[in-house]
């Protein structure tokens, strides 16, 4: 028996390597015999850039950044050879032969993962670090950079990583705001400056825009801490913020309906507007890097899932990407999951027995797989 690993995070408990890891583990004891295919998903967020760096044995740059708050957090990009780019990979980034990827995650200096969560607040939140990360990577003459979104912390515009790369955000009186955040926005009234950047590829399968009911604010601004009562505020000044970047970069106000520009609270769009950076789908290209389709067809059974698996966890990425995929080809398919927004059956379980507080299955997150890997397969 074959079986590919193929997990994504659980988020606050285990990275997608350790939940691969965890059900190796489980599935030797039972079945020494078996193959194991560990393939550690990620859907742009957390790993993204350890997953792609370690897996064409590239190399790191660490350098101390300012994190999605006041204090600085040690961060890492990623540096790989173009020409160790699987071809299939060369198709969607074009990168020059003879030239380095540098490979940025944004979790790495802006992820929501590096803040309590009685210090997640957007309106306090800055992608600045995520900026210094990219004039590092600049900075080593690369020929394009590759940069993953999600896991974010932050619903600032990117204008936080622009000032970072030479944006400089102005008061009425010239006095600069040095680290932007969407609370210090009112005090700035106009922008100067330009960033120059090598060709950027932002990786992202969201496909929300920036404003609006299903926009970066309303959609993902609570799980970063922001309140009811500040939405509406918040969305104004996004919406003003955005109107001053796209005038002082002459690009058209209507890129802020462009799917995928309300992706980590908004700096795909920052980047779009101000270094004419290009989405990539995320789960084509990471598919391609890992080279998913061999590693699934030489499967006999393909065991995958996440933190939460529910609907939207069947639209075209990670763990319901994969399970689809496998469905078709006729694999055999088991889904684990910390909790379940669909129905539990043979294919799909939750790892958290019913009753334990949230506190409790993150911590027990290690024991709980294992034992389910361990029933149940």
């Amino acid at each position: 028996m074959r079986v590919l690993l193929a997990f994504d995070k659980f988020k606050d408990a285990l990275s997608a390597r350790q939940a691969c890891d965890i059900a190796a583990a489980a599935l030797r004891t039972r079945h020494p015999n078996w193959t194991l295919d560990p393939c550690p998903l990620t859907d742009g967020g957390e790993g993204f850039l350890e997953t792609l760096t370690e897996a064409l044995d590239g190399r790191y740059d660490h350098r101390s950044v300012v994190g999605p708050r006041d204090r600085n957090v040690s961060a890492s990009i990623g540096l790989v050879g173009a020409d160790r780019l699987p071809a299939p990979v060369r198709e969607i980034l074009p990168v020059p032969s003879g030239t380095v990827l540098a490979i940025v995650g944004l979790a790495s200096g802006s992820g929501i993962e590096l803040l309590a969560p009685d210090r997640r607040d957007p309106w306090h939140t800055t992608t600045f670090g995520t900026g210094e990360l990219l004039h590092l990577a600049a900075g080593r003459k690369v020929g394009a950079i590759l940069l993953g979104l999600g896991g974010s912390a932050t619903n600032d515009l990117g204008l936080g990583a622009l000032a970072a790369l030479g944006l400089r955000c102005l008061r009425a009186g010239g006095r600069a705001v040095v680290i932007p955040t969407p609370a210090t926005w009112p005090e700035i009234a106009r922008l100067a400056g330009r960033v120059e950047l090598p060709p950027v590829f932002i990786a992202c399968d969201v496909a929300n825009p920036l404003l609006g009911p299903h926009g970066a604010t309303a959609t993902f601004g609570p799980q970063k801490g922001l309140r009811a009562e500040d939405f509406s505020r918040l969305e104004g000044e996004m919406a003003r913020m955005a109107g001053m970047l796209c005038g002082h970069f002459r690009r058209p106000e209507s890129l802020a309906a462009a799917p995928g520009t309300g992706a980590a609270g908004g700096i795909g769009f920052g980047l779009m507007v101000a270094a004419g950076a290009k989405l990539v789908s995320g789960f084509e290209l990471v598919s391609r890097w890992l080279d998913l389709p061999a590693r699934l067809a030489a499967a006999d059974l393909v065991v995958t899932g996440e933190g939460r698996y529910d609907v939207t966890s069947l639209g075209g990425k990670g763990p319901g990407a994969i399970a689809a995929e496998a469905r078709r080809q006729g694999k055999k398919v088991r889904i684990f999951a910390g909790s379940l927004g669909v129905p539990a059956d043979a294919e799909h379980q939750a790892i958290t027995p019913a009753g334990v507080p949230l506190p409790d299955a993150l911590r027990r997150a290690p024991e709980l797989l294992a034992a389910a890997v361990a029933r149940l397969l």
